[in-house]
């Protein structure tokens, strides 16, 4: 190891090739090439494998990060790709779109002037490697079970409990809306983030490996030729696991904010991802979510608000406008992120806030007023006060709410008044067992712990498939028991 490793004081931190900031405004392919075998094997070298490893500890799957580096500096792809898939179910979509500044990358031990390891491109190398190897297969259990569970939700977090439990040998069966897997990492994720045949590929794998996709098949209070109702799934499986995600959009009051061409973030992402996709869609195509030629601005300092200003430079935008309350430091979105952002041309407006918008029928500008950064509340943050006499006005033909995301009241939708909810509209779960008020249905993710990163969602997946399997071993013991 002493020969391959700890060449941090001698070799430079080196991300993959990025396309240059003028090509890669024209299309919506990932900005970054693949490392070369010798490149990636150099860059893996670089981690000192320190005895305790806080790249694993602040990733939330608790990923071997330092056992797979060392593989690929060995050379040993096969095997640093099962370290890597033991403990991710999709190292190919966290290796892409992963906030690794913020997570693993970020608490690399590796001493300032030296930079971190580059953790991220090692493992979207690792997995592509192994699906260019065939090295990636379907599940195949050991024996087969007669239960079935239902998953409601086709997004990373179902996705990886479907996984698990197929694994186990269950009868798997994902139910989602819409009409391709994935949820936000289909509809809601550009391709120059995550380029969608990287979905399709594990689709076909999943569909290989047993797992039945109900897609268009949304969950409600009656059956109907594109629904079901949630007292019917109950009916019909062992177990079921509810794994929607967030998708109800934060909102934004004040003058003027009923204005046409004031759109969602979701709408507005959606309607992108699915014509980059080759399907037809009226609003886009009749300019309402399409910012082609217009003055964009968009209101939030998230990651959800660096895809949408930087699908509107894809698009055409005349020019596009990022409105943030906090500063630069205080943003939530990825600080590499913000960089490729402002690469491609995106103007950051830091401390403003939006007031009102102008407009007749349309919206024509945003009026907004200057922030500044007050004393830190009760979790540590800074408050954000006006300034006063500091209002200004951005022209905006186009202005995207990226505010975040909210529970949809689903015990409402679903017909189901006992299922209980936080005051947040999330539901509650036992802790330990994911199971919610309803016996037998479990619940993980972002409609558990509110809107949160993907690789929360793989975790929490696969850790409620686990509670799942043990509650349906215990159920079919005490079955058994009684037929005795």
């Amino acid at each position: 190891m002493a020969e391959r490793m700890l060449k941090f004081v001698s070799v430079a931190q080196e991300q993959p090739d990025k396309r240059p900031a003028e090509a890669r405004r024209k299309d919506f392919n990932e900005i970054y090439a693949e490392f070369v075998p010798a490149k990636a094997e150099t860059q893996a070298s670089r981690c000192s494998q320190c005895g305790v490893p806080f790249c694993s500890v602040h990733c939330p799957l608790g990923n071997n990060i330092p056992d797979w580096l060392m593989m690929t500096a060995a050379g040993r792809m096969q095997e640093a790709y099962e370290l890597s898939s033991a403990t991710n179910t999709f190292p190919e979509i966290c290796g892409r779109i992963c906030p690794q500044d913020r997570l693993c990358e970020g608490n690399c031990v590796i001493e300032e002037g030296f930079e971190s390891v580059t953790i991220g491109a090692v493992e979207r190398y690792i997995t592509d490697t192994a699906f260019d190897n065939g090295w990636v297969r379907p599940v195949v259990p050991v024996a087969e079970r007669n239960e079935s569970v239902a998953i409601i939700g086709a997004g990373p977090g179902g996705l990886a409990a479907a996984v698990q439990l197929r694994e186990q040998g269950y009868q798997v069966h994902v139910y989602d809306r819409y009409d391709r897997i994935g949820g936000l990492l289909m509809y809601g994720i550009p391709g120059f983030k995550l380029e969608k045949d990287i979905v399709t590929r594990r689709h076909k794998l999943l569909v290989e490996s047993g797992i039945t996709f109900h897609l268009g098949k949304g969950v409600g209070d009656t059956d109907g030729a594109d629904s079901i109702a949630f007292s019917t799934l109950r009916a019909r499986h062992d177990s079921v696991l509810i794994a929607t995600g967030v998708y109800k959009s934060r909102d934004i009051g004040g003058p003027g904010a009923g204005l046409g061409g004031i759109v969602r973030a979701l709408d507005y992402l959606t309607a992108s991802n699915r014509v980059s996709l080759g399907d037809t869609v009226a609003e886009y195509d009749s300019g309402e979510l399409n910012a082609a030629g217009k003055s964009v601005v968009v209101i939030g300092g998230g990651d959800t608000a660096m895809d949408c200003v930087r699908t509107a430079i894809r698009q055409g935008a005349k020019s596009v406008k990022c409105l943030y309350r906090r500063d630069r430091a205080n943003m939530p979105g990825s600080v590499r992120e913000v960089k490729n952002a402002e690469e491609e041309g995106v103007e950051f407006v830091w401390l403003a806030a939006p007031q009102a918008f102008e407009g007749d029928s349309s919206v024509t500008g945003v009026r907004a007023s200057r922030m500044k950064l007050g004393l830190p509340d009760a979790s540590g943050r800074q408050s954000v006060e006006p300034v006063e006499n500091s209002a200004f006005t951005l022209e905006a033909d186009l202005v995207v709410k990226a505010l975040g995301f909210d529970p949809e009241p689903l015990p409402t939708l679903w017909g189901q008044p006992e299922l209980e909810v936080s005051r947040w509209g999330t539901l509650m779960v036992d802790r330990k067992t994911f199971m919610t008020s309803l016996p037998g249905v479990f619940a993980a993710g972002d409609i558990v712990r509110g809107a949160s990163l993907v690789v929360w969602a793989i975790r929490d997946g696969r850790d409620a498939a686990a509670r799942m399997h043990e509650w349906l071993e215990e159920m079919m013991a005490a079955q058994a028991e009684v037929a005795e």
